[in-house]
């Protein structure tokens, strides 16, 4: 389902870095001679000619230009980020849902690299790295100063060559290093199947190209199997295209409904709403049945960004029950910029809203019911990564006073009989035709 809209609409599905949302492009201006910021330019080209002339060895223009442009957009917030040639045209490939590496979202926290989430049946996934390891070092080389583009550029790779990232682990005394052999990532962002006999089940791993295409076939073969509820698993979820999370919710909200709302510095807000369903050859508009139907979506800390647009949206409008745990958390929007010599910045430029005008940046949804995984076998946990814990995370301008909440963790991964929220996702489905079932008072 592909639509055109005012705003051209990039998005960032990274190897090994969180996804967002991004959007738009902005026109570069020249800055002015006069005023504010010329005085510091020339600072810096002063600083630029001394190091050029200068500096003990010799280095280039380029390096020393593209390290300054990279500085700038590291004092920002951790979602800003300068991408080089070669890491542009990847941003720009990754989000057709196919891009060489080993599979890992990761994030900032305390300056070190840590893993938000394996992406499933990765390199990385089944060589068993965890939410929330720390990424000591990449081939050898420290990660303590280490931007997330370097470290993606550092971790991709041609497929069948191997890269070995030094992980730390919560209850570690040493490191331990990792050889992965990367591999091309074909992200297969929807699964589905029927539960319970009647009960659809679709997971969304992320929001790419063709994700709202690839439900629709999902819900029409559910459709067609008498299903008569419906899960939507958006755990582990670190997002993707707007565009993509504005189609997905247009598959179970009326047409017309706000989606989410973006509001930049200037104050002007610009809202995306749902739209008509597809139109099948025959010039018949397919039944939504999916509008109706009840419903369930299951979040928990790796819901990011578009993950939580759409159960935003879900919720605010009454939609469906949001079923986990609070999300991560990221309510910005980010625009990407091409520049003159193929190199393209990424950067934050408004925050988003849900239907009903509520910022979730760095507080994230809360579920109407809140199950977490227990503990099964004596299984480890590991420390949860949220967009509070990013360093730099924009504050949320709705939250008069900021209350630091306790660390949390998650268990690993649990089998499908193991996993209470689904089961209690289940469990709430069978009960609500249950009492549908009931006869209505007179």
């Amino acid at each position: 389902m592909k639509k055109k809209r005012l705003i051209l609409t990039w998005a960032l599905i990274l190897t090994v870095a969180l996804s967002g949302v991004f959007i738009g492009r902005l026109s570069i201006g020249s800055m002015r001679s006069e005023g504010e910021g010329y005085e510091y330019l020339k600072v810096f080209t002063e600083v630029l000619s001394i190091v050029k002339k200068n500096y003990v060895e010799e280095v280039k223009t380029k390096d020393l230009v593209y390290g300054a442009i990279k500085g700038m957009l590291n004092s920002l917030d951790p979602h800003s980020a300068f991408m080089p040639p070669e890491a542009y045209k990847d941003m720009q490939l990754d989000t057709k849902g196919e891009f060489g590496g080993i599979g890992i979202q990761i994030g900032l926290k305390e300056g070190l690299l840590t893993v938000i989430a394996p992406i499933e049946d990765t390199p990385a996934y089944n060589a068993g790295i965890k939410a929330g390891d720390k990424i000591m070092k990449v081939s050898g080389k420290s990660t303590r100063d280490m931007g997330l583009q370097d470290a993606v550029s550092k971790m991709r790779g041609l497929k069948g060559t191997p890269v070995t990232i030094t992980i730390m682990r919560e209850g570690w005394k040493d490191t331990k290093d990792f050889t992965i052999v990367r591999d091309v990532i074909k992200v297969k962002s929807v699964k589905s199947k029927v539960i319970e006999n009647n009960i659809g089940y679709v997971k969304l791993s992320q929001f790419q190209e063709h994700t709202a295409d690839d439900l629709e076939a999902a819900l029409s073969k559910l459709e067609k199997q008498n299903i008569t509820s419906l899960i939507l698993d958006l755990r582990n979820n670190p997002g993707g295209l707007l565009n993509s999370a504005v189609d997905v919710s247009s598959q179970f909200l009326p047409a017309g409904k706000v989606v989410v709302s973006i509001k930049g510095r200037s104050g002007e807000k610009g809202e995306y709403r749902t739209e008509d369903g597809k139109v099948s050859e025959q010039g018949v508009e397919q039944t939504k049945i999916f509008s109706a139907i009840p419903m369930i979506v299951l979040v928990n800390q790796g819901s990011a960004s578009a993950s939580e647009i759409v159960a935003g949206a879900l919720k605010d409008w009454n939609r469906a029950i949001i079923l986990g745990v609070q999300t991560f958390g990221k309510g910005s929007v980010q625009s990407v910029v091409p520049l003159s010599d193929g190199s393209g910045l990424r950067l934050t430029t408004a925050r988003y809203y849900t239907p009903k005008g509520i910022s979730i940046q760095s507080t994230g949804i809360t579920p109407d019911i809140i199950v977490k995984l227990e503990q099964k076998n004596g299984a480890k946990e590991f420390t949860v990564v949220r967009e509070k814990d990013l360093e730099r995370h924009l504050k949320n301008e709705q939250l008069e006073e900021k209350q630091k909440t306790p660390e949390e963790t998650a268990p690993i991964e649990v089998s499908e009989k193991d996993d209470m929220q689904l089961q209690r996702a289940i469990d709430l489905l069978k009960t609500w035709k249950v009492f549908k079932a009931l006869p209505k008072a007179a």
